[in-house]
């Protein structure tokens, strides 16, 4: 008799084990997870965005959280501005581009104009290059860095890709922003 009572107290002590685990699993990914690590801030301006300019939304969502971790104020060492990081000389072509009136750069503060650009200037590179690596390695290190890049054999061997990026930081930064889209992809189904 009290071998079997052992046995049961042993089996309700492993079951809440168990269960203990999986609402711990649980609360990780929804609550630290999402909510703190991979959140989806801004969803309405990045939904919105991302649609309009045919950019998978959490391709954004982790270039937002590798630029500036969703801080609308976030100021660069290069004075790049706002979430998504938009340099002044970006955001006033873009603007001019997407005809915003009485433009200012403090504008990319704001995140639905910071939004906003991203994402034209995201689609606008992903067309230039055609693949989604060389576009992200040029918003980091720029266009103009890309193209002498391609342009060369030691970093690219077909003039399209890049096989090598001689920027340690924007080597870094292309792989971040893939680490983050993965776990947005996993977290966001």
């Amino acid at each position: 008799m009290k071998y079997k009572k052992s046995r049961t107290v042993l089996f309700r002590l492993f079951v809440f084990l168990i269960l203990l685990v999986i609402f711990t699993a649980f609360v990780f990914k929804h609550l630290i997870l999402k909510k703190v690590l991979y959140p989806q801030g801004y969803k309405n301006y990045v939904e919105t965005y991302s649609k309009e300019y045919n950019i998978d939304k959490n391709l954004i969502y982790a270039v937002i959280k590798c630029e500036s971790n969703f801080e609308s104020d976030a100021v660069s060492h290069m004075n790049a501005k706002g979430l998504m990081q938009i340099s002044d000389m970006t955001g006033i072509w873009a603007s001019e581009e997407l005809k915003i009136k009485d433009f200012d750069t403090d504008l990319l503060f704001v995140p639905q104009i910071n939004i906003l650009i991203g994402c034209w200037y995201i689609n606008r590179l992903i067309n230039q290059y055609g693949n989604i690596d060389t576009a992200l390695a040029a918003y980091n290190a720029g266009s103009g860095n890309v193209s002498r890049w391609l342009a060369d054999e030691k970093y690219s061997s077909n003039g399209v890709t890049l096989d090598y990026i001689p920027y340690e930081e924007t080597r870094n930064y292309v792989k971040k922003v893939h680490q983050a889209k993965k776990m947005y992809d996993y977290l966001y189904k």
